[in-house]
């Protein structure tokens, strides 16, 4: 498709973290943007607001009109099936899902892929500033509310080479295109994060998740590069099967780009790392973010920079500009005396990490943790695995699962259920319900000095509508 041509887009669903980027990417290409959602606040309506973007509120034909060139449609709200797909067919206006426009403005640059189960955002959102910081200027569209200190999301430089963009192995419409979202793309390098079994309600074994990885590596051309994290056995044996020119990673002793030295001084991540094929050691690497996991993510976006010709100080001096981003560790102020931290966190092996670096980076205060299942499928196929994923948190509280638009009802998962299962491992372990129970949670028994982590897919993240109402606060 030649965007070039088009000159208005509407897009469906427009508040999803990454429908909002692609649009503040189309509005950089001078392409008039309008929207509709549901009326709910969501993280984006800051950045969409400040950017002028407007929306209308539900998903309506009338929102359609004739002057519209391009519809871009979430995969939420019926996906394809929804009313304004059906309108804009109708009046033979272009309809593409997100996967296939993130594809499509993709090709004109040198696009640089992010996949795996946690630390797609993070990886994305740290690569861009890294490159943006060695004067690059990179283009990107990175899933989330806003990334620090770039402030925005989403962006188009003409004259820049390079394209970042997170590559989701979710099918673009479940039901009627089960191909995967990331099958479109056309990387020049692959990172690789983790290779988990997820989205079960598309995957149903293991074996099909790993298989749809591995056709993606195959798709690197043969000066394409996969960086590969080796310290998830799962990404390496994938990554060794793809036969593509391949970096890895991690801690382990034998890895390409090895990280040592880490440690965790006034909230800082300190580390080194040690290139194997030139004998090199990086030393004094610093990044604001926290977790054994972000110095892998650092490392793979330090890897990205080594290829792209970016030197080691430049490269320390980007990583170290990275602020963190929306939904990701995010510090959300004191309540009660205690320091509020949220994250997107919603898979049992995010949720280990992100507990984990809060003991890293708070040793000796309580660590207490609010989560919200993310639909019914994943918790229930996953259901032994989140048990097992609390043990190292002081004090555990269950919201309600949050139901995914494209899901029903399944009676056979619940919190109250999930809550007694991990009593088996973390007896401080409590069912709370809905925000509004929640909350009243919270005020009982969050003590002065705790450190609380909200985690979850959903919209646990409205909790901090209520805590921030000066009469709920006191």
């Amino acid at each position: 498709m030649n965007f070039k041509k088009i000159r208005n887009s509407h897009l469906t669903g427009i508040k999803g973290v990454g429908m909002t980027a692609l649009a503040l990417y189309f509005q950089d290409m001078g392409i008039m943007v309008s929207g509709s959602d549901v009326p709910e606040k969501f993280v984006t309506d800051e950045i969409l607001k400040k950017r002028n973007i407007g929306w209308s509120v539900g998903i309506n034909s009338d929102h359609i009109k004739k002057g519209t060139e391009l519809l871009v449609t979430t995969g939420a709200h019926g996906g394809l099936n929804n009313d304004e797909v059906l309108k804009a067919k109708k009046l033979k206006i272009p309809v593409l899902t997100y996967a296939e426009a993130l594809a499509e403005v993709s090709y004109e640059k040198e696009t640089i892929c992010v996949c795996g189960v946690g630390g797609k955002t993070t990886i994305g959102s740290m690569l861009s500033v890294l490159l943006d910081s060695a004067n690059l200027s990179p283009s990107f569209v990175v899933g989330v509310g806003n990334i620090s200190p770039l402030n925005i999301s989403g962006r188009y430089i003409k004259d820049g080479r390079n394209f970042v963009c997170e590559a989701d192995e979710y099918v673009l419409s479940p039901g009627i295109d089960n191909r995967p979202k990331f099958s479109l793309l056309k990387p020049k390098i692959i990172i690789a994060t983790n290779i988990e079994h997820d989205h079960p309600d598309v995957y149903e074994n293991f074996d099909k998740t790993k298989e749809v990885f591995l056709q993606f590596f195959k798709k690197l051309p043969k000066y394409g590069y996969l960086i590969a994290n080796a310290d998830n056995k799962n990404t390496l044996d994938v990554a060794t099967r793809s036969r593509v020119n391949l970096i890895t990673y991690g801690f382990e002793k034998n890895v390409d780009y090895r990280i040592q030295g880490l440690k965790f001084k006034d909230q800082k991540t300190l580390f080194s790392i040690y290139i194997r094929k030139s004998k090199k050691l990086i030393d004094n690497i610093v990044i604001n973010v926290p977790g054994k996991f972000n110095a892998e993510n650092a490392a793979a976006s330090l890897v990205a920079g080594d290829l792209l010709g970016i030197g080691h100080e430049e490269i320390k001096k980007g990583l170290q500009r990275y602020l963190g981003c929306r939904r990701r560790f995010e510090d959300m102020g004191m309540f009660f005396g205690a320091s509020f931290y949220d994250d997107y966190a919603h898979h049992p092996g995010e949720i280990k990490v992100t507990i984990q670096a809060s003991k890293e980076w708070f040793p000796d205060r309580r660590i207490a943790v609010i989560f919200q299942p993310h639909t019914y499928s994943r918790t229930k196929a996953l259901f032994d695995e989140f048990s097992k994923s609390f043990s190292n948190a002081d004090v555990v509280g269950l919201m309600d699962i949050y139901s995914s638009a494209r899901e029903i009802y399944d009676p056979g998962v619940s919190s109250e259920l999930l809550a007694k299962e991990i009593r088996k491992h973390q007896k401080n372990c409590h069912y709370l319900g809905d925000h509004k129970n929640t909350l009243s949670w919270i005020k009982e028994n969050v003590r002065s000095g705790d450190v609380v982590l909200t985690m979850g897919a959903g919209d646990i993240f409205y909790l901090y509508d209520l805590l921030k109402n000066k009469d709920l606060s006191k």
